[in-house]
């Protein structure tokens, strides 16, 4: 099991950025896929970014290409969301997840470690 620390969240008003971090601890990071989630309430949890292990090849979800970034150090156990130009549409509570895979998945039931989420609101 990974411990999973996410900050980095708050308001900002739209057309602005945030870039939310997170830090892992309890598996060797650089050999497992990490990923970015959102949720809002009453609604499914939405897959937003994932970065591979090894290569870290990068795959995201069409509503955010070109605005967010996913990068991570693996020296530092930490995974990036780089979030520019952001959009009411954008608020949410941001998760991040790891499994237990150099693979990048964009289903939440692939992920078997999970931050406790921090809040993004994005002000029009």
């Amino acid at each position: 099991q990974v411990q999973l620390v996410e900050s980095g969240g708050g308001l900002v008003q739209a057309g602005g950025s945030l870039r939310l971090s997170c830090v892992a601890s309890g598996r060797t990071f650089s050999d497992y896929s990490m990923a970015w989630f959102r949720q809002t309430p009453g609604k499914e949890r939405e897959f937003v970014a994932a970065i591979s292990g090894s290569v870290g090849y990068t795959a995201y979800t069409d509503s955010v290409k070109g605005r967010f970034t996913i990068s991570r150090d693996n020296g530092k156990n930490t995974v990036y969301l780089q979030m520019n130009s952001l959009k009411p549409g954008d608020t949410a509570v941001y998760y991040c997840a790891s499994r237990g895979s150099i693979y990048n998945s964009r289903s939440p039931a692939s992920y078997d470690s999970w931050g406790q989420g921090t809040q993004v609101t994005v002000s029009s």
